[in-house]
């Protein structure tokens, strides 16, 4: 553990930091079996729905810095795709 009061704070503040990512990673896990869960049912309003709210979710996660632009293109990318309907 820190002895420093700064170095104390610091480990608080990551700590809460990494909660609210895992949070954000979770929810698009979540999101994208729903969006996979939809286009298997076929309906084309719940599968615009759901690419929608995961597509809202990703963009939220990479602007407050819990993904990677790049990671955040490929899985946008991948849920284009699934909602598509393709599978390559």
């Amino acid at each position: 553990m820190a002895n420093i009061k700064q170095q104390k704070k610091r480990v608080r503040i990551q700590a809460r930091q990494h909660l609210e990512n895992l949070r954000y990673r979770s929810t698009i896990k979540t999101l994208t079996k729903r969006l996979e869960s939809a286009a298997a049912e076929g309906d084309a309003d719940l599968i615009a729905s759901e690419h929608r709210g995961l597509v809202r979710t990703i963009d939220r996660a990479t602007t407050r810095g819990a993904l990677h632009r790049n990671t955040a293109a490929r899985k946008k990318s991948q849920a284009a795709k699934i909602a598509a309907g393709t599978t390559s």
